[in-house]
This record gives C-alpha cells, structure tokens and sequence, in this order.
C-alpha cells in the first residue's frame, strides 16, 4: 500500500476566492453568510446564504466557455487550478495516462436547471440552448477539469448528498493508495443558490432564517452556502522524489451507511465510520487532536454527531477539539467535504483551531469542547473530517501532519 499526501488545494467559497483568504477569515472566525442576492429571492422565506461574493464569470471565462461552465463547474475550474498550480504536477506522458479526477457534487447545475425551467414554463419558449444537458450534468466538472489538465486516468462524479465531496475524496485516497494511480485531483463543488434551488431546501424545514449556531442549544437550522474545494492527492514517493511541498497526508477513510432513515442521522451510522476511519489509518482514538465536525446546526444532526463521537473516543472525548466551519461559509452540500478539508489542513500545518462560531448556549446533548467563538492555537498531528449525508450515507478522513 502507497503512502497518499496532499499536495495542492484550491478553494473558492463565502469566505475568499483562494485558500489564503479562506483560511485567514477562518483563523478571524469571520463570518460568510448574509443576504441572498438572486432574482425572486424575495419570494422565499430563507433569504440568508454562504454566497459568493465579488465573483464575475465573464472576467475569467470566454464566451464559448460560459456556454458549458455552469457555476457549479465555474467554481470547481477555479479552485482547480489553484491546487494544480501549488502542487507543480504538469500531466503528460504516463502521468497523464494514469491520472484522474473524482469529484463530489450533489445538485450538479442547478442554476442551470433553474434558468431553463423558467425559460420554458415562465417565459413560454418552446427551445431551449442545444448545450443544456452538458452544462447541467453532474459530471460536467469533472470532465472539464479533466479536459483542462489532460486527466486521462479514472475520473468520475459522486453524488451522495452531503458526504458527496468526502466520498469522492475516499475513493481518489483509494485509487492513490493501490497504486492504481499516481496522483488525483478530487474534492467537491455545489451552486444550488438560486430561487429553485433555496425553495426546494425551504420545503424540509430544516433551514435557518438568522444565522447557522452548531451545537448551540438555540441552534434553529442550517444555511446553505456554495463553493468549491479541490486538491491534489499523490502518492508520497512520487512527491518526494520531485521535491513537492506536501500539505499534510492522508492515512485512512471510512464509508457506512445507516441503512435506517432517509433524513434523521443515526448515531449507529456514524459511530461505524469515524471508527472505521481510525481502524483504517491504524491509529488509537487518543492519536486524534481535531474533528472537522458535519455539524450542520440542526437539532438532530449536531446531538447525534457528538453521541457518535463520545462513543468512539470514549474519555478521549473530553480532550478533543472539535468545530464547525458551516457556522462560517454555510453547508455547501456536495463541496462543503471539500472546503472543510481546509480546516484540518490549517490544525495540523498551522497549529490553529477553526472555531464554531455563533455559539451562544452550551446544550448538555453537545458536550464536547467545540472551539466556541474563537480560532485556538494547538498542537495538533491527526485529525479526521467527518460527513453525514441525508440518506445516511456517511464518509470520514483521517489526515496526518507531515
């Protein structure tokens, strides 16, 4: 089995447009959500989000571009390109042949979808653009990013709700691993911001109208964001040989499902992953120092995740730090994976802690020492991401300083 390393990241999210940005508004505990900015908004009840801001396709697509790129695939091409650009990678000749892209999107171009519904039932046309289908596709990403770079190796989408971006970083892990392929670039990307995307959110009753407070026992829901994170997964020996600055290594990963519940999480579901996880890397629950927590800010997700955490680490439990950057850029469904994966890199690079903001009321179902409020200097040398995914489908990385 290979040893995996991190070479590469690239983001762009509520928070900053590059990974620097990113982490220094985490370090700040700076908050990306606000008010929503699309047409119709007014008519949703939800009009707060993690959107992106400041953030003009024209000025880094041409126009035959933005006639496949939706924003979703804009976002996943520009974060691309900064984890390309750090690991120093050029993919040609074997290299090329060998390497891939797998990345997580649970929606896919919803803004697309959005604007040709409206297109064709509003605005009553009867055509609509002959590129629709490519632009919308989940994979659409991924074969751009494929195309971009001349990633010929095994590249695909995963779409699993919310663990979509973990999920597709476990399988990337995998391929590096077995020595199927040398490097892959993986992660997540989301953009479902736009009218139909929101509402169609609204309808569970599961969002927020004020503000995302993990663990805070007057927590009140979620807020979505949209965004991307991608990275450069290579294989340790080929990276050292080459001299590549390595952000941090990949030492297991864990996939279950609940097999119970299409919504309501289940402390069984996630306990077998993250124990998994541990299981996989071969390390003692004590080795953990940091979770990057799901941590959606609902009632049911935040108590059972920390049920499920108390039952692996046991007394452990009580010396783990463990935070939600959600309460920050917003649950970027099938990219949030992605952009956490950020916070883990900054615990074990940088020795600083993400912090949970907007945490006001300590609940006793959420026990745990959640880095309220405030971004803490630590020493940290694993750490795991976790991700809980509606359908109860579950992913969870154990990642180690270098």
């Amino acid at each position: 089995m290979k040893r995996v390393v991190i070479t590469g990241a690239g983001t762009i999210n509520s928070l900053g447009h590059s990974v620097p940005e990113t982490l220094e508004a985490m370090r700040e505990g700076r908050c990306g959500i606000g008010p929503l900015d699309f047409q119709d908004v007014e008519r949703l009840s939800i009009k707060i989000g993690g959107q992106v801001r400041g953030f003009e396709a024209e000025g880094r697509f041409n126009r035959q571009q933005m006639v496949l790129y939706d924003r979703f695939t804009q976002f996943t091409l520009i974060a691309a390109k900064e984890a390309i650009e750090q690991s120093g990678l050029e993919f040609v000749g074997d290299l090329a042949a060998r390497s891939g892209v797998i990345l997580g999107t649970a929606g896919g171009g919803v803004s697309t979808w959005d604007a040709n519904y409206r297109s064709v039932y509003e605005d009553g046309k009867n055509r609509v653009h002959p590129f629709v289908v490519p632009k919308l596709m989940n994979n659409a990403a991924a074969s751009h990013v494929s195309m971009e770079y001349n990633l010929k190796g095994p590249s695909f989408t995963v779409s699993t709700a919310c663990a979509s971006s973990n999920h597709a970083m476990s399988q990337a892990f995998q391929m590096v691993r077995s020595g199927m392929s040398p490097a892959m670039v993986t992660g997540g990307s989301e953009s479902m911001l736009c009218f139909g995307g929101v509402k169609a959110w609204e309808g569970l009753r599961v969002m927020s109208k004020d503000a995302c407070r993990p663990f805070s026992a007057n927590r009140n829901g979620m807020v979505q964001g949209e965004g991307a994170g991608v990275f450069v997964f290579e294989e340790y020996e080929h990276a050292k040989a080459r001299g590549a600055e390595i952000l941090c290594e990949i030492i297991g990963s864990a996939m279950s499902s609940d097999a119970s519940d299409i919504v309501m999480p289940s402390k069984q579901g996630a306990a077998r992953a993250i124990s998994g996880a541990l299981k996989d890397a071969n390390i003692n629950p004590a080795e953990v120092g940091y979770i990057n927590a799901h941590g959606t800010g609902t009632a049911a997700n935040d108590k059972t995740e920390c049920a499920a955490v108390a039952d692996v680490f046991g007394p452990h439990a009580d010396n783990l730090m463990i935070s939600s950057t959600k309460s920050m850029h917003g649950h970027m469904i099938g990219g949030t994976g992605g952009v956490e994966l950020l916070a883990c890199i900054m615990a074990l690079r940088d020795g600083v802690i993400a912090p949970t903001i907007g945490y006001e009321e300590p609940d006793p179902e959420c026990a745990l020492d959640v880095v309220p409020n405030e971004a803490r200097d630590a020493n940290v040398n694993v750490a795991l991401s976790n991700a809980f995914a509606f359908g109860g489908l579950n992913a969870v990385l154990a990642l180690r300083a270098v």
